[in-house]
C-alpha cells in the first residue's frame, strides 16, 4: 500500500503515558524488527519500516517527513466517529489524508487504559499475553516491582483520598 512506513511515537496530553519515550521506542523497534525478520520488506510482502518519535501535532510531523498519508487503526465502532473527526480536521488544516485499517477481532476492545488498570490493580499480567507482546508483559512486571513506578498511580482512587 505504501513505499515506506514510519511508526511515529508521539505524546497524547489526554492520556498519561506509562512508558517513557525511550521505552516506547525500544519496545516498538524490537517488535518491528521481529516482524521484519519473519517477513522482510524485500520478500514482496511489505515495505521498509522505521520508528521515530515526535513532539507536537501528528500532522506537523507527517508534513515534516513528507508523508502522503497517516495510517490509523480502528478497533471498533466507538473509534469511527472520533477518528473521522481527526481525519477531516487533518485534511482541512494540513492537507494530509488518513487511511484507516480495521484491527483484528482479538484487539477490537483492547485499550491501553484497560491494560494499565489490569496491571495496576494486581490483575495477572501473564493473562494479557493474547492482548500485548511479551516485551510489554515483561515491562509491566518491571513497573509493578518498582515502588517509584507511575503504574501505581493508575490504581489510586482520587475520590477515596
Amino acid at each position: 500500500m505504501f513505499d515506506s512506513l514510519i511508526v511515529a511515537i508521539g505524546h497524547n496530553p489526554e492520556k498519561p503515558a506509562l512508558f517513557s519515550f525511550a521505552e516506547r521506542l525500544e519496545i516498538t523497534r524490537q517488535l518491528i524488527n521481529e516482524m521484519l525478520e519473519v517477513e522482510p520488506p524485500d520478500s514482496g510482502g511489505g515495505c521498509p519500516v522505521r520508528v521515530e518519535q515526535y513532539r507536537g501535532l501528528t500532522v506537523d510531523f507527517a508534513r515534516e517527513v513528507g508523508a502522503v498519508a497517516i495510517l490509523r487503526g480502528i478497533r471498533n465502532t466507538s473509534d469511527v466517529a472520533n477518528e473521522c473527526q481527526i481525519a477531516i480536521t487533518n485534511r482541512n488544516v494540513a492537507d494530509v489524508e488518513t487511511v484507516f485499517i480495521v484491527t483484528g477481532e482479538a484487539f477490537a476492545y483492547t485499550s491501553s487504559s484497560l491494560i494499565k488498570q489490569i496491571a495496576a490493580f494486581g490483575g495477572p499480567v501473564e493473562r494479557l499475553k493474547n492482548l500485548v507482546s511479551p516485551q510489554v508483559i515483561e515491562r509491566l512486571r518491571e513497573k509493578l516491582a518498582d515502588p517509584r513506578s507511575t503504574l501505581r498511580g493508575f490504581a489510586s482512587d482520587q475520590l477515596a483520598e
